[in-house]
This record gives structure tokens, C-alpha cells and sequence, in this order.
């Protein structure tokens, strides 16, 4: 059965949740968005958009009214969540969370990660609250591609990055955004638990090569050692994230990528990357991210979130 009741989102413009409103306005869903800048929230005119922060609870009061369901993103310090819950569960009936694959019986997502701490702790409130719930869990996004190689690509053509061959399954964003939304409005995912990836399992320097031929650029994979890459990203990212990272690089080398079917079990169908770096084509050579609107890029390095993380990436809004 679809529900029609509104839906809010938390996150409602970051590149997750900027997608489910959109999911859910194209199933002709209610939506309210919650945002601490509704003034610059840029979502369509069919949205009701809401001041609120989940640092202070007694903000989402407000926007708590009448909503039968909540999409939460969690991209702040951990203080706050179980008033936030509480919150929650007073309110509202059903909560999909974006949650990480922290419980994934695969080495690359079992590394130590403070993020995944902290994922787990909410997961644990929102049961003992007594919550219909859902958990949606990506591995690594297609869109880290921006952030992590994308300049360097516009700029001389060359990827330096650690580990070429080990391998992950790059997941859409919209893909992901489209699981969340299902879940949220129709019945028969109460108590789900899904961990989603894209359809096939491509090494780093896979990855640079299919960007290469899909945008018809030459474009060469550097290898750098453990060490080079903690050089290359000295000052500019947080030297655990770069610790974890390299830990769930090297811990994966020699095998596969974790991948499952639920996208396509969920949703009909599933993107491959390729798909994913032919839509957004332009990011990798005019200058322009290609995603959210005006093709600007934001990005925040939360301690610790991600993987819009996806997983163990910083998280771009």
C-alpha cells in the first residue's frame, strides 16, 4: 500500500536528501524539508521547507506536525540524538535512517571507523524507542568521484591515489535516494535492513578508466604509495580520515567488492557507473561539479561523517 501522508526530510538539501524530496514529490507524496537556511534551500515550490536543526530538538517541534514518516540523515556531533528520537517517536510512526555498512561481513567496511560508532548508537535509539523503522546502508557513492578526482582530472589529466587495484561497487546517490523514498511511502519495509551498492564490483583504477572513456579524455592512473597519499592530502583532509581510508583500501586488495541486488530488488533496476559518470560528464572537464543546483560544490569534513557517504568520504551537500 502507498501512503500519501507527509514525509519529513531531514537533510533536505544535501545530495541524499535532496533526491528523496524528489523521489517523494514525483510519487505525489506530502513533503516538508527540513533545513537550517530555508531562505536558501532552492527546492521546488511543491515543498513545504522548515527551519531546524537537529543540534537543538526543540526545533523540530514544529516541523514534527502532522508527519507520519521521517527520513533522518545524521551529520552532527552525537549529543543531541536521543532527545531528537524521543522526539521521533512522539511524532512520527515510521524513520528510515541513513545509516553506513558498518555490520557488512566484508574487511573494506570493517575497519575501525568512529562514524559507524556513532551510526550504530543512533540505531540502538531508534529500536529501544520503540520506532517502525527502516536502515539504509551505502556503501561507497558513484559522486565521491567528484570530490576525490574530478580537479585533478580538469586539471592535468592525472589521478594520483593510493591502491588502484582494490576494488569497491560505486552506488548512484539517486539510487539510493529512490530506495529511501520507496521505503518511506509504501508498506512492507518496516523493519528492513539494506545494504546498497552498485551492480558490479570495479577496481580504483577501473573507475579513472571508465571516466576516461565515457568523457573521451586521456587520463592516466599514478599510483602513490600509503605514505605519498598522507603527503598529498597533509592540511587539507583530517589525518584519521585518511587513516581509515587507506586501512579499507588495503584491507580489500585481492578480493572483490562487497555487492548486493537490493537496488534492483527494491526498484526494478540499477545504475552502473558508467551511467553515473555519463550523467554527470561536464563535473570531470568544464570546471562544474554537476550535481545540486547551479553545478556549485559545497564541501564539509564532518568528524566523522559520511557517504552522502557514503562511507568514509567527506561529505559533499
Amino acid at each position: 500500500m502507498i501512503h500519501t501522508m507527509r514525509v519529513l526530510v531531514t537533510g533536505a538539501t544535501g545530495r541524499v536528501g535532496r533526491a528523496v524530496v524528489g523521489s517523494l514529490t514525483a510519487a505525489g507524496v506530502p513533503v516538508r524539508a527540513l533545513t537550517r537556511r530555508p531562505e536558501a534551500a532552492a527546492l521546488p515550490a511543491n515543498v513545504e521547507v522548515v527551519a531546524g536543526d537537529l543540534t537543538v530538538p526543540e526545533s523540530l517541534d514544529a516541523a514534527l506536525y502532522d508527519v507520519s514518516a521521517v527520513f533522518l540523515v545524521w551529520t552532527v556531533p552525537p549529543a543531541s540524538a536521543p532527545a531528537v528520537v524521543e522526539r521521533l517517536a512522539a511524532r512520527a510512526r515510521r524513520v528510515v535512517f541513513l545509516s553506513s555498512p558498518h555490520q557488512t561481513p566484508h574487511p573494506f567496511f570493517r575497519q575501525p571507523n568512529p562514524m559507524a560508532v556513532l551510526h550504530a548508537g543512533i540505531e540502538r535509539l531508534i529500536a529501544a524507542a520503540g520506532l517502525e523503522s527502516t536502515i539504509i546502508r551505502p556503501g561507497m557513492f558513484a559522486s565521491n568521484t567528484l570530490f576525490w578526482w574530478a580537479p585533478a582530472i580538469r586539471a592535468d589529466g592525472v589521478v594520483r591515489w593510493p591502491y588502484g587495484a582494490a576494488e569497491t561497487a560505486p552506488v548512484d546517490d539517486r539510487d539510493v535516494a529512490a530506495v529511501a523514498a520507496r521505503t518511506l511511502y509504501e508498506d512492507g519495509y518496516a523493519g528492513g535492513d539494506y545494504v546498497l551498492t552498485g551492480p558490479e564490483s570495479l577496481s580504483q583504477a577501473e573507475q579513472v578508466s571508465i571516466i576516461g572513456d565515457v568523457t573521451g579524455r586521456r587520463i592516466r592512473f599514478e599510483e602513490l604509495s600509503p605514505e605519498e597519499f598522507r603527503g598529498e592530502t597533509a592540511g587539507t583532509w583530517p589525518r584519521p580520515v585518511v587513516d581509515m581510508l587507506l586501512d579499507a583500501w588495503a584491507a580489500t586488495m585481492g578480493r572483490p567488492a562487497y555487492v548486493t541486488t537490493t537496488v534492483p530488488d527494491i526498484l526494478g533496476s540499477v545504475r552502473p557507473f558508467r551511467q553515473w559518470i555519463a550523467d554527470h560528464a561536464t563535473a570531470f572537464t568544464d570546471g562544474g561539479l554537476g550535481i545540486g543546483r547551479s553545478g556549485t560544490r559545497r564541501v564539509r569534513l564532518v568528524r566523522w561523517r559520511t557517504a552522502d557517504s557514503g562511507w568514509l568520504t567527506p561529505f559533499v551537500t
